[in-house]
Parts: structure tokens; C-alpha cells; sequence
């Protein structure tokens, strides 16, 4: 039997894909972020009802930190599984998930499009799952490192819905305070 690379260069393969993808991804994470103006200090955020089991705000960091870095060593995983069939559509399949991803905390804090958000965010999950399963074809483990995200998303995507039954005037709402005046 002949061998494509030793276990010493497929590790090699896997840290070096991993010192990429987990710094990029944790870093457009946060850019996102930054870009939509999230916290409890945004005025329109603030003023939202939230259903009662809403999480303390500082968890959210915490749990997007984490699951960020779990999504960059998946990621990386199944970019140095170089040869696996199945591999470019699992990498493009992630691809679309993770600018969904990106896509949901502008719209819903930056344009504060809450219906708009739900559906990016159920449209997340199921790329989430279909990611899973294409994963799970290449590197199993790759698969399971996304379980807590999808939970999480899924959790995330009722709390949307619930915040969209309790405020639908918020929903597009304007909120800059921006005020013309006419002096006659």
C-alpha cells in the first residue's frame, strides 16, 4: 500500500489550515458584529421586549466566541482532508452557512429587519444541518465540533420569532432619531 502523506503531514496539514480558519472566522465574526452596532447600549435593542427566558447579554459573547472557534477547527478539519470525496461541496456548503451567519446580526440589530433576520437565521439552520451532514462524510468529528452551533442557532432563531410576537412595530423600524424641522 502506497501513502499520500505521512500522519505527521496530515497533522501539519490540519494546524496549519486551523491557524487560518479559526483566527478568519472569529475575526468576521466580531466584524460583523462591530458593523451592526449589537450590545445592550443600542437604543432600539434596548427598548424591544424580551421574552423571559432572554439570556443575560454577557453570555452572548462568550458562546459566539466559543462556537466561532469550534466552526474554524471544523472548518479546518475538513479543508486538510485533502483527497475526501465529498470535500469541495462540504467546504462551499459551509461557505454559505457562515455568510448567512454573517448576514443576520446586521440585518436584525444594524436594520433592525427582525422578520427579515428570522428567515436568514431558519435558512441558517438548515445550512447548518445540511453542513453537518456533508461533514460528517469527510471527517466525522468535523460534524459534531457544529452540534452546539446548530443548538445555539436554533435557540437564537426562537428567541427571534419570540422577539418579533412581542414587538411587531420594531420590526423595520427607523430609528435614528433623525428629525426634520421647518421654521414658517
Amino acid at each position: 500500500m502506497t501513502t499520500l502523506a505521512s500522519r505527521a503531514q496530515l497533522r501539519a496539514s490540519f494546524i496549519r489550515w486551523a491557524l487560518f480558519c479559526v483566527p478568519a472566522i472569529v475575526l468576521l465574526g466580531f466584524l460583523s458584529d462591530q458593523l451592526a452596532g449589537t450590545g445592550e447600549g443600542d437604543p432600539w435593542f434596548a427598548a424591544l421586549a424580551k421574552p423571559d427566558f432572554y439570556p443575560d447579554a454577557s453570555l452572548f459573547p462568550i458562546v459566539w466566541g466559543i462556537l466561532y472557534v469550534m466552526m474554524g477547527l471544523a472548518f479546518a478539519l475538513v479543508c486538510s482532508a485533502w483527497g475526501a470525496k465529498g470535500r469541495g461541496i462540504a467546504i462551499a456548503a459551509f461557505v454559505v452557512q457562515f455568510a448567512l451567519n454573517l448576514a443576520w446580526t446586521p440585518l436584525f440589530f444594524g436594520q433592525h429587519e427582525i422578520t427579515y433576520a428570522l428567515i436568514v437565521i431558519v435558512g441558517m439552520a438548515v445550512m447548518i444541518l445540511i453542513t453537518m451532514i456533508l461533514f460528517l462524510r469527510v471527517r466525522k468529528i468535523a460534524a459534531l465540533l457544529l452540534v452546539p452551533y446548530l443548538a445555539w442557532v436554533c435557540f437564537a432563531a426562537y428567541l427571534n420569532y419570540e422577539i418579533l410576537e412581542l414587538n411587531p412595530q420594531a420590526d423595520g423600524a427607523d430609528t435614528t432619531g433623525a428629525i426634520q424641522r421647518i421654521d414658517l
